[in-house]
């Protein structure tokens, strides 16, 4: 019997939709970094296919924090301002 070496991670480009994305939500707090990861992905699908608002985004990724769903809304749209990308 033979064990084979894990698969290698390939790293995202920087400039990628999918880095961004997970950069936005890096700071907002959450109870765990799961919910981080679930709202991370959720905006990566949104600003693939932009489909519903941002706000319904974040509310449909039912993460858990201290904060309201407007108040994250607020935060990413304003970081998404910061680097460019128009959320409207």
């Amino acid at each position: 019997m033979s064990t084979k070496p894990p698969a290698s991670i390939v790293e995202s480009p920087a400039e990628s939709l999918e880095k961004l994305a997970y950069g936005v939500v890096a700071e907002i707090p959450t109870e765990e970094p799961n919910d981080r990861n679930r709202l991370g992905y959720s905006l990566w699908g949104w600003l693939s296919e932009r489909r519903g608002t941002l706000l319904q985004v974040i509310r449909a990724a039912g993460i858990r924090s201290s904060l309201s769903s407007e108040e994250i809304f607020n935060i990413i749209h304003k970081r998404l301002e910061e680097k460019g990308i128009k959320a409207s």
